[in-house]
């Protein structure tokens, strides 16, 4: 099989290509390897690590021999540079942790090598996942591998949103199988609707957050990016499970998520929630939602609109939470123990002059914010009254998932843009997170999938979102939403083509 055949595969088709014998793990990996390297310009990765990935596809062909496979045995993964992996650099791509040699393994990369995953690299990010562009990196803006055709964005580099936009543009370009991210307002799914692929968060507490770098630790979740929905579930599958080192962990079965991919979605009630209809919603995106609608309802579902009042408030209360638990979270990086050190004629100087140089403006503008509503006088004004905001927020959700089932929304106001574009507007760089963000808030399980293409021939995606640690039903969903919109498009920049 050619090269180019192997790295098109999904995770799905290449499990049952590798248990057939019809091409070995090392040919696989040796494929994507290759396909990485023709594919650099996109800077979807920070650190490869291809000897690493060919030790671990030659241990995986032996477990295939020996009848001793796993879920993920032989698959080349994608790993966002959040999460740490032993004896591999890991940097969050953010200056002040180059050079982080971590000793030990993450919870979920863990289970994923446990399962036979085999690790191409460590993907691109947003520095410490605040981003929605992937133009935060220490490393470098990553590149969508989508391109316009027409319109005023043909010829230019697009962003592949963020942060997870290494790992979507990864996936998206063939250089990866699949990949892991991380989704704290919505950092799976919006650049997995940019690169028109598959992304998921599932509920908060699903996968351990043990060994991941945390940005706001009452909202990161770790969640899978693929190119079909049966291979988000099993990867899902593979990540998944109680840890004992990670308080914030629900000690729960994880289904067979890929069994449950069968479940018909005949009677149940699709939310449409009224409040995600924006004024300046561009009408492409409003004809997909409705499209999503009716394929759903002659799939056999019952479409019903509902409300979700405080929807309106939780992209603000979003940035008060946020940057308040990563001034928190952040406040371990001082030059002392690890990663970069610019000495000063004193303790306090060397604090200063390492954070103010291992830090970008991105993440030194939501330290500053975060340290603010936390200070003494602005706590109770701020801090205190979002999380009751929050609060209030999730028993919004809980109260319509009283009318329906699962709800279906757009997952990103707009298409990907021009590289360059919204950087010097906070404010509207944070507008692409509107629709994601408030499953985050209630953490909620949610999936974006690409449903079709906007004038300029970029994907979209439909979001999809679910009951607390029922995503087994989102996923059967999305695998019927999938479907219907027979989405078979792909990037001109393609590893594959």
């Amino acid at each position: 099989m050619a090269d180019y055949e192997l790295t098109d595969l999904t995770i799905a088709a290449a499990r049952t290509g590798l248990r057939n014998r019809d091409f070995s793990s090392v040919e696989l990996v040796q494929a994507h390897i290759d396909a990485g390297e023709a594919a650099r310009d996109l800077n979807a990765y920070i650190t490869p690590t291809p000897e690493r990935a060919q030790t671990m596809a030659a241990a995986a062909d032996a477990a295939l021999a020996s009848d001793e496979a796993g879920m993920l045995t032989g698959i080349p993964i994608a790993v966002k540079d959040l999460f740490c992996t032993q004896g591999v650099a890991t940097t969050a791509a953010s200056h002040i942790l180059e050079g982080f040699i971590p000793p030990y393994e993450s919870s979920v990369t863990a289970n994923l090598w446990r399962q036979g995953g085999v690790m191409l690299g460590k993907a691109n990010l947003d520095e410490f996942a605040m981003g929605s562009a992937n133009v935060t990196s220490y490393y470098g803006t990553v590149t969508n591998p989508w391109q316009a055709t027409s319109g005023p964005l043909k010829g230019k580099d697009l962003v592949p949103g963020g942060s997870s936009g290494g790992s979507a543009s990864a996936v998206a370009s063939r250089i990866a199988m699949g990949a892991v991210g991380t989704d704290t307002g919505g950092s799976i799914r919006q650049p997995a609707s940019f690169c028109g692929v598959v992304g998921m968060k599932p509920t908060y507490g699903r996968c351990s957050r043990w060994g991941t770098i945390a940005f706001a630790s009452s909202l990161d979740q770790a969640g899978p990016l693929t190119r079909s929905v049966e291979d988000a579930a099993i990867m899902l599958g593979a990540m998944a499970g109680h840890d004992p080192k990670d308080s914030t962990s629900v000690d729960i079965d994880v289904p067979d998520y890929q069994a449950g991919l069968r479940a018909s979605v005949k009677g149940l009630k699709v939310g449409i929630p009224k409040e995600y209809r924006v004024d300046d919603m561009p009408p492409e995106i409003d004809a997909l939602w409705q499209a999503g609608a009716e394929w759903l309802r002659q799939a056999g579902a019952e479409i019903v609109e509902i409300s979700l009042p405080l929807t309106k408030y939780a992209l603000p209360c979003y940035y008060i939470v946020a940057p308040a638990e990563a001034s928190s979270n952040l406040a371990r990086y001082d030059g002392i123990r690890y990663g970069l050190r610019v000495d000063g004629k004193d303790l306090v100087d060397t604090y200063e002059g390492t954070r103010a140089a291992g830090f970008g403006d991105e993440v030194q503008r939501r330290i500053m914010i975060g340290t603010y509503v936390l200070s003494s006088g602005y706590y109770d004004a701020y801090y205190l009254k979002a999380q009751k905001v929050r609060t209030r927020i999730a028993e919004d959700f809980r109260a319509v998932f009283t009318e329906c089932d699962v709800l279906l929304t757009p997952t990103a106001p707009s298409s990907a843009f021009a590289i360059g574009e919204k950087m010097d507007d906070p404010i509207a760089m944070y507008l692409n997170d509107i629709f994601t963000v408030p499953a985050s808030m209630a953490g909620l399980p949610a999936l974006s999938l690409p449903a079709g293409l906007d004038a300029q021939g970029l994907p979209l995606g439909l979001q999809l979102i679910g009951q607390a640690f029922d995503e087994a039903r989102l996923l059967s969903v999305a695998q019927s939403l999938e479907t219907a919109a027979a989405f078979d498009k792909r990037p001109i920049r393609s590893g594959a083509a």
